[in-house]
C-alpha cells in the first residue's frame, strides 16, 4: 500500500535523523558528565534525592511515549480511571471498556527504567445488526513490560531521545487478546520550540502476529503531537495526528485519528488528564474518551 510504505519511509527518516541528533548532541554534552549537576551515580538501590529530581513526566495522556525517564530509585504509577472506546462498521457496533488500565514504573538508572501494563478488567460488548445476535466479553488484557533507555535530554536541553522497546505477553483471553508474544520499538523525539511549545514524535516498528498463519509481519506507527500550557503553567493541552500501517498478509490496514487532551499537575508528584480520540477513516475506532491519573512516590 501506498500509505503503508509512505509511513515506514516517514518513521525511517525520523530515525536517522534522531540518530544524527543523539551523536551531535553526545559530543557537545561528554565534557559536561562530571559537572555538580551529574547525576549518574544514582541507581535503584542509591534514589535520586527529591531535591534532584526531575520535573513530573509522563507518558499520558494521548498515545504518545515521552522522551523521559523516572528518577533512579522512585516509583511512578499511570493510569486510566476509565477508557471508552466506540466503534461502527457497516452492521457491527463494538464497545470497549477498560476499568483502569495501570502502567507501573521504577527508575533503575538516572537513564533507564523498566515499566509493566496491563487491564485488569477489559469488556469488549459486540453487536450485529444484521444477524441479531450481542457478545459480551469480560477479563483482563494482555501484559506489556517496555524498558526505557534516554539517549539525551532526560535533565534538560532543547532535544531529547529515547529507545523504548517492549514486549506483548500474551494473558488476555482469545477476544481480547490474540494470544500471541508480540513486541516491537519505539523511539520518542521531543523538541522545545519558541514559544514554549513542544513537538514530540513517536515512531514506532512492531511485529505482529499473522492473522492467518503462524508467520509475523511488521507494523508502522508514527505520530505528531504538539503541546502548550494553557492560561497557567500547570495546564497542558495536547493536540495529535496519530497513524498506523499494519500489513497483515490476511488484509493490509492504515488508521488513522485526531488527538486531543488536557492534564493537570495538581501537586509536584500528582497528574490528572482527560483526552479524546477522533477516528478519521473506516478503519479507526470512531471514538475513545479516557480520563486518567498520574502519581509519582
Amino acid at each position: 500500500m501506498v500509505v503503508s510504505n509512505s509511513i515506514k519511509k516517514l518513521n525511517i527518516s525520523i530515525l536517522l535523523v534522531s540518530a544524527t541528533i543523539a551523536h551531535h548532541a553526545y559530543a557537545d554534552n561528554i565534557t559536561s558528565s562530571n559537572s555538580p549537576s551529574d547525576k549518574s551515580s544514582y541507581n535503584l538501590f542509591n534514589p535520586t534525592p527529591d531535591g534532584q529530581m526531575r520535573d513530573f513526566c509522563t507518558d499520558r495522556p494521548t498515545k504518545s511515549n515521552l522522551p523521559c525517564t523516572v528518577d533512579a530509585g522512585h516509583f511512578q504509577y499511570e493510569a486510566d480511571v476509565f477508557n471508552w472506546t466506540y466503534n461502527h462498521t457497516g452492521n457491527i457496533t463494538r464497545n470497549t471498556y477498560l476499568y483502569t488500565n495501570p502502567t507501573f514504573k521504577l527508575g533503575l538508572t538516572n537513564r533507564s527504567d523498566i515499566e509493566f501494563n496491563i487491564s485488569p478488567l477489559e469488556e469488549v460488548n459486540t453487536h450485529d445488526k444484521s444477524a441479531h445476535t450481542s457478545t459480551d466479553l469480560t477479563g483482563a488484557g494482555d501484559l506489556y513490560a517496555r524498558f526505557k533507555y534516554n539517549l539525551i535530554g532526560n535533565d534538560g536541553g532543547n532535544t531529547a531521545i529515547t529507545l523504548l522497546p517492549y514486549v506483548k505477553i500474551p494473558t488476555a483471553e482469545p477476544g481480547i487478546g490474540n494470544k500471541q508474544v508480540e513486541g516491537g520499538i519505539i523511539i520518542p523525539v521531543s523538541f522545545a520550540l519558541p514559544q514554549k511549545f513542544s513537538l514530540l514524535f513517536d515512531p514506532e516498528a512492531d511485529f505482529f502476529k499473522n492473522s492467518s498463519d503462524r508467520g509475523y509481519h511488521n507494523n508502522y506507527q508514527i505520530l505528531a503531537n504538539i503541546s502548550h500550557s494553557l492560561f497557567i503553567d500547570s495546564v497542558t493541552g495536547y493536540a495529535e495526528l496519530w497513524s498506523d500501517a499494519n500489513n497483515d498478509p490476511a488484509g493490509a490496514s492504515t488508521q488513522a485519528s485526531f488527538d486531543v487532551a488536557v492534564s493537570w499537575v495538581m501537586q509536584p508528584n500528582l497528574q490528572f488528564d482527560t483526552g479524546t480520540n477522533i477516528g478519521l477513516n473506516n478503519k479507526t475506532p470512531c471514538l475513545q474518551s479516557y480520563a486518567g491519573i498520574s502519581q509519582r512516590f
